[in-house]
């Protein structure tokens, strides 16, 4: 099954009467996306910030950046899915233009994030951003 699009998953949440059946759709999503080989756990793919382990690996093909990513935990592996929904399969200035923050409140996410992961959740944004900038496209 394919990860949905940003679209989709806001119609999808918007379904859902009460949190709890939000989240456990957010945790269904973190099964869609791809394996990650456990040889790229690595110090250079570890995001810095995240109160969970995540790793970040990527490749640039075409001006298209795909991305590989994991965590330890299951719900931040979901909250990672959503975020994929967003920037995978993506050019550079496609990432950078997209208001994440403004997804985020139409999913009405802050609301219902500890403090701690919330940081953390900017801090894979804010990650994946800058592999968007640096990118030699």
């Amino acid at each position: 099954m394919p990860l949905p699009t940003t679209e989709e998953i806001i119609e999808d949440l918007a379904f859902f009467d009460d949190w709890e059946d939000r989240y456990k759709y957010i945790i269904d999503l973190a099964k869609v996306l791809p394996s990650f080989d456990a040889s790229l756990r690595t110090d250079e793919r570890l995001v810095r910030g995240c109160q969970s382990s995540v790793w970040i690996d990527f490749t640039q093909k075409k001006g298209v950046l795909s991305f590989n990513v994991d965590s330890d935990a299951i719900i931040v592996k979901g909250l990672l899915a959503l975020v994929m929904a967003a920037f995978d399969k993506k050019s550079p200035a496609e990432i950078l233009a997209f208001d994440m923050d403004g997804f985020f409140v139409e999913l009405d996410l802050a609301s219902h994030l500890s403090p701690t992961r919330g940081n953390g959740l900017k801090a894979i944004v804010s990650k994946i951003q800058s592999i968007a900038k640096h990118s030699n496209v």
